[in-house]
Protein backbone atom coordinates (compact mmCIF):
# COMPACT_ATOMS: atom_id res chain seq x y z
CA UNK A 1 0.00 0.00 0.00
CA UNK A 2 1.33 3.26 -0.82
CA UNK A 3 2.14 6.23 1.85
CA UNK A 4 -0.37 9.00 1.86
CA UNK A 5 0.70 12.29 0.49
CA UNK A 6 0.69 15.00 2.07
CA UNK A 7 -0.45 17.82 -0.18
CA UNK A 8 -1.10 21.40 1.30
CA UNK A 9 -4.56 22.87 0.47
CA UNK A 10 -2.60 25.66 -1.73
CA UNK A 11 -0.34 23.59 -3.45
CA UNK A 12 0.19 24.64 -7.43
CA UNK A 13 2.91 22.06 -8.71
CA UNK A 14 5.91 24.07 -9.73
CA UNK A 15 8.58 24.06 -12.44
CA UNK A 16 11.32 24.45 -9.83
CA UNK A 17 10.66 21.07 -8.24
CA UNK A 18 11.74 17.85 -9.54
CA UNK A 19 9.09 16.76 -12.49
CA UNK A 20 6.17 14.41 -11.45
CA UNK A 21 7.33 14.02 -7.74
CA UNK A 22 5.08 12.61 -5.66
CA UNK A 23 3.72 16.06 -4.56
CA UNK A 24 2.61 16.26 -8.35
CA UNK A 25 1.40 13.33 -8.79
CA UNK A 26 -1.12 13.02 -6.07
CA UNK A 27 -2.23 17.19 -7.00
CA UNK A 28 -3.28 15.67 -10.59
CA UNK A 29 -4.53 12.08 -8.73
CA UNK A 30 -7.15 14.10 -6.54
CA UNK A 31 -7.43 17.20 -9.58
CA UNK A 32 -8.64 13.82 -11.65
CA UNK A 33 -10.75 11.93 -8.87
CA UNK A 34 -12.57 14.85 -7.96
CA UNK A 35 -13.60 15.59 -11.67
CA UNK A 36 -14.99 12.23 -12.52
CA UNK A 37 -16.75 12.62 -8.83
CA UNK A 38 -18.51 15.73 -10.41
CA UNK A 39 -19.11 14.16 -13.49
CA UNK A 40 -20.91 10.72 -11.92
CA UNK A 41 -23.09 13.22 -9.74
CA UNK A 42 -24.15 14.96 -13.02
CA UNK A 43 -25.21 11.51 -14.67
CA UNK A 44 -26.56 10.46 -11.78
CA UNK A 45 -28.97 13.69 -11.53
CA UNK A 46 -29.81 13.48 -15.32
CA UNK A 47 -30.99 9.77 -14.89
CA UNK A 48 -33.23 10.93 -11.93
CA UNK A 49 -34.73 13.64 -13.37
CA UNK A 50 -35.51 11.78 -16.74
CA UNK A 51 -36.58 9.35 -14.84
CA UNK A 52 -39.15 12.38 -13.25
CA UNK A 53 -39.94 14.20 -16.10
CA UNK A 54 -41.33 10.87 -18.06
CA UNK A 55 -44.77 12.37 -18.65
CA UNK A 56 -47.20 12.61 -21.18
CA UNK A 57 -47.43 16.45 -22.93
CA UNK A 58 -50.15 16.86 -24.77
CA UNK A 59 -49.47 19.67 -26.60
CA UNK A 60 -47.13 18.97 -29.27
CA UNK A 61 -44.82 22.39 -29.29
CA UNK A 62 -44.24 21.62 -25.89
CA UNK A 63 -43.28 17.77 -26.25
CA UNK A 64 -41.30 18.44 -29.02
CA UNK A 65 -39.15 21.15 -26.88
CA UNK A 66 -38.72 18.66 -23.76
CA UNK A 67 -37.79 15.97 -26.52
CA UNK A 68 -34.94 18.49 -27.72
CA UNK A 69 -34.04 19.36 -24.67
CA UNK A 70 -33.61 15.47 -23.78
CA UNK A 71 -31.53 14.87 -27.09
CA UNK A 72 -28.99 17.30 -25.62
CA UNK A 73 -29.55 16.26 -22.28
CA UNK A 74 -28.54 12.90 -23.38
CA UNK A 75 -25.93 14.17 -25.72
CA UNK A 76 -24.01 16.01 -23.02
CA UNK A 77 -24.08 13.00 -21.22
CA UNK A 78 -22.78 11.09 -23.63
CA UNK A 79 -19.43 13.36 -24.36
CA UNK A 80 -19.24 13.45 -20.24
CA UNK A 81 -18.84 8.95 -20.24
CA UNK A 82 -15.92 9.63 -22.91
CA UNK A 83 -14.39 12.39 -20.66
CA UNK A 84 -14.91 9.78 -17.66
CA UNK A 85 -12.82 6.82 -19.85
CA UNK A 86 -10.19 9.52 -20.25
CA UNK A 87 -9.93 10.25 -16.54
CA UNK A 88 -9.80 6.81 -15.82
CA UNK A 89 -6.95 5.89 -18.54
CA UNK A 90 -5.49 9.14 -16.91
CA UNK A 91 -5.58 7.18 -13.40
CA UNK A 92 -4.29 4.38 -15.05
CA UNK A 93 -1.15 6.30 -16.43
CA UNK A 94 -0.83 7.25 -12.74
CA UNK A 95 -0.53 4.14 -11.54
CA UNK A 96 1.79 2.54 -14.10
CA UNK A 97 3.75 5.55 -13.85
CA UNK A 98 3.43 7.08 -17.22
CA UNK A 99 1.34 10.21 -16.71
CA UNK A 100 2.37 13.35 -17.52
CA UNK A 101 5.03 11.79 -20.60
CA UNK A 102 4.27 12.36 -23.86
CA UNK A 103 2.86 9.20 -25.78
CA UNK A 104 4.31 10.08 -28.99
CA UNK A 105 7.43 11.50 -27.71
CA UNK A 106 7.99 10.95 -24.47
CA UNK A 107 8.49 14.15 -23.20
CA UNK A 108 7.22 16.15 -20.00
CA UNK A 109 4.14 18.25 -20.99
CA UNK A 110 3.79 21.07 -19.56
CA UNK A 111 2.58 21.49 -16.05
CA UNK A 112 0.76 24.06 -17.02
CA UNK A 113 -0.91 22.33 -20.05
CA UNK A 114 -1.51 19.32 -17.53
CA UNK A 115 -3.22 21.72 -14.94
CA UNK A 116 -5.70 23.10 -17.45
CA UNK A 117 -6.16 19.41 -19.25
CA UNK A 118 -4.96 16.91 -16.84
CA UNK A 119 -6.31 14.32 -19.39
CA UNK A 120 -3.81 15.06 -22.07
CA UNK A 121 -1.49 12.86 -23.49
CA UNK A 122 0.71 14.42 -25.90
CA UNK A 123 2.88 17.65 -25.40
CA UNK A 124 1.41 20.66 -26.57
CA UNK A 125 3.84 20.25 -29.64
CA UNK A 126 3.03 17.16 -30.81
CA UNK A 127 -0.77 17.65 -30.31
CA UNK A 128 -0.65 20.23 -32.83
CA UNK A 129 1.50 18.13 -35.14
CA UNK A 130 -0.98 15.63 -34.85
CA UNK A 131 -4.08 17.91 -35.35
CA UNK A 132 -2.40 19.79 -38.49
CA UNK A 133 -1.65 16.17 -39.88
CA UNK A 134 -5.44 14.83 -39.03
CA UNK A 135 -6.49 18.60 -41.13
CA UNK A 136 -4.29 17.68 -44.30
CA UNK A 137 -5.96 14.03 -44.34
CA UNK A 138 -9.65 15.96 -43.83
CA UNK A 139 -8.79 17.81 -46.34
CA UNK A 140 -8.10 15.54 -48.97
Amino acid sequence: MKNEVFLPEDYKPAADEPFMNERQIEYFRRKLVNWKSELMDDSRDTVAGMKDQTRNIPDIADRASEETDRALELRTRDRQRKLVSKIDAALRRIEEGEYGYCEITGEPISLKRLDARPIATMSLEAQERHERREKVHRDD
